[in-house]
């Protein structure tokens, strides 16, 4: 039997993933597919790749201000940033910065393309030009070889830029023909994707949907806003599901740095929390 888990979005509470893949290995459940979007993408590249959950963790601890350059993004930056650039289509963020951090990551493993990879896996991302999903990945699904969604010849660095890159956060992503944004847009969870990897089982990690009030801050309300919209479509995913898994982090913004270990920690308790039913859906 073959088990797979879709890993969704989240800016920095993705960083729970990795606990939720460190607490599924000590209780000897072993990932065959994986897949993920934005956030969910780094996590699942760097385990596709071979990199342990406690070093995806230090990963994300040693690289993250390097991505957004340590600072903290405000509502009067992006005021700023927008009257500065005429409003040309530009984000807060180069995404050039993580396709560095994560070549030279996938470097480390001697990977430097995505079909390098063993591990089958999903990242979607969303052309802003057609409005159409496209996936990364080192396999092609049977019954899709002429689908000319699926895209195999990129670096994994691309590949996870173009599904990160979150409008207003980071650039566009451009990538011959297309103009990638962030795969949440349609596909926050690839349950779907995952399943057709072959999973025999499909276990969704996600996250408790944000509570705005008056301390929310812009980036919470567009997160919001993002999920209202989509919430049909990840509503179908993850009726394909076998398990889904919820992380209460809505206390941790998108952005919260300084609590990346609380959300590895998140991530790793809510499976030991509910290993029983785990097991018993598998």
């Amino acid at each position: 039997m073959k088990i797979g888990v879709a890993l969704s979005g989240g800016g920095i509470k993705g960083l729970a993933h990795a606990g939720v893949l460190k607490a599924l290995e000590e209780n000897k459940i072993k990932i065959d597919i994986i897949g993920g979007t934005s956030a969910g993408s780094m996590v699942a590249s760097l385990y596709a790749m071979g990199y342990t959950p406690d070093e995806i963790l230090e990963c994300f601890k040693s690289n993250f201000n390097k991505i957004l350059g340590g600072r903290k993004i405000s509502l009067i930056s992006c005021i700023k940033h927008l009257i500065n650039n005429d409003f040309r289509m530009q984000g807060l963020r180069k995404g050039e910065d993580i396709e560095n951090v994560f070549k030279k990551l996938a470097y480390g493993k001697n990977i430097d393309n995505i079909s390098k990879i063993n591990m089958p896996i999903v990242i979607p991302s969303v052309d802003l030009n057609d409005s159409k999903e496209y996936i990364f990945t080192n396999n092609i699904p049977k019954g899709e070889e002429n689908n000319t969604r699926y895209i195999t010849e990129i670096g994994i660095e691309e590949a996870v830029r173009a599904s990160s890159s979150f409008p207003a956060i980071f650039n566009l992503c451009t990538i011959n023909k297309h103009t990638f944004i962030d795969g949440g847009a349609l596909n926050n969870i690839p349950v779907n994707e995952v399943r057709k990897q072959g999973a025999d089982k499909v276990i969704a990690v996600k996250f408790e949907e944000e509570k705005i009030n008056e301390n929310s801050n812009m980036i919470d309300i567009v997160m919001k806003t993002i999920d209202i919209m989509g919430s049909k479509i990840v509503e179908n995913n993850l009726n394909k599901s076998d398990y889904i898994l919820n992380i209460d982090a809505r206390e941790i913004g998108f952005l919260d740095a300084k609590n990346i270990e609380k959300c590895f920690i998140y991530g790793y308790e809510a499976v030991n929390k509910n290993i029983d039913n785990i097991k018993s859906s598998l």
